[in-house]
């Protein structure tokens, strides 16, 4: 009989402790969660590298699963595939730390337990993230909230990190690292598929209605227009004052559908003008919202593309021809 490839659970877990299992290849860093999950008053189950996770012999889960992977290999794109699986089916919780360059391999391969995906991440990225993990309790209570309480929570959220962050980086600067102000033509993540057919699923009962009076998409050399003005304002004004990131990213993705091109997600992480881990976390509750959908690339398993839903791309239309031009330097 073949083995699981991890165990669930511990013998103190019965008795209400919060357990968590590390999956490290740096030492420095191991050390460091190790120590920031036992103050947060987690049990460590297990404390290895990556290589652990691929191994045949079971591996503790516990409640929460660490795994930083920030060159993904074949072999650790295969093992953190398998631990979005077994964590999906356990209820439990993922947090993964990678790189920018290897987020859209990370994102493809975790399909399943909608982890915390962090981004070159600061140490306070990290004990936040180990927060919300206690926060919103095994099998993710957190998706159990009303809408408004979920933004609330995600702006409470993103607050507390942007105090952490100043606080944890004083005398640094982290300005320019997730290029808010980069043009989309040169973005070299973007991928063109002139054929790509969305796969929205509206209500087959009005299906017809919708489709005779949806108005066009709006020109995207209009909404490319908007995202720059969008942008041009951070030269010139403190950036968080205009922090939107949910506005950026439908425009660019409104764009990328009337262009008939796809958006890979470390592309539109790009596009939403905030950092990484922010720009996912934004679009993870997007998703679960039902405003984007993820796309899966059927030629190639380490690529995910995010889209417009149906809905919402009827929705933008719709806003686009009621406002016409006229407000263009406004939006």
């Amino acid at each position: 009989m073949t083995q699981p490839d991890f165990a669930y659970g511990s013998a103190d877990s019965g008795r209400g402790a919060r357990t968590l299992s590390l999956f490290v290849d740096r030492p420095h860093l191991r050390t460091q969660l190790h120590q920031d999950a036992e103050q947060a008053g987690f049990s460590v189950l297990h404390a290895g590298p990556l290589a652990d996770l691929a191994r045949g012999s079971p591996v503790p889960l516990g409640h929460a699963l660490v795994v930083d992977c920030p060159v993904p290999g074949e072999e650790a794109v295969a093992a953190l595939t398998r631990a979005d699986e077994r964590v999906s089916r356990n209820a439990g919780q993922l947090i993964v730390s990678t790189t920018m360059d290897a987020l859209d391999g990370v994102f493809a391969s975790c399909k399943r337990s909608g982890p915390q995906i962090l981004v070159d991440p600061s140490h306070a990225d990290r004990v936040l993230a180990l927060g919300r993990v206690l926060a919103t309790g095994t099998g993710g209570r957190v998706r159990e909230m009303n809408e408004a309480d979920r933004l609330t929570l995600l702006r409470l959220t993103e607050q507390v990190g942007q105090i952490a962050a100043r606080l944890d980086s004083f005398g640094g600067s982290a300005a320019g690292s997730y290029g808010a102000s980069q043009p989309a033509e040169n973005r070299t993540e973007r991928l063109q598929s002139p054929g790509l057919a969305f796969s929205g699923a509206p209500d087959p009962g009005s299906e017809r209605l919708v489709r005779s009076a949806r108005p066009p998409l709006p020109d995207p050399r209009l909404v490319r227009r908007i995202i720059r003005h969008r942008q041009l304002r951070a030269r010139f004004i403190e950036g968080d004052l205009f922090a939107d990131p949910a506005w950026d990213i439908l425009l660019d993705l409104t764009a990328a559908r009337a262009e008939h091109v796809r958006v890979s997600v470390s592309s539109l992480c790009i596009a939403a003008g905030v950092p990484p881990t922010t720009a996912l976390r934004w679009i993870s509750q997007m998703t679960e919202a039902g405003l984007l959908q993820r796309i899966e690339d059927e030629t190639d398993r380490r690529r995910a593309f995010i889209a417009l839903t149906d809905q919402m791309s009827d929705a933008i239309a719709r806003y686009f021809a009621e406002i016409g031009t006229e407000p263009l330097p406004l939006v």
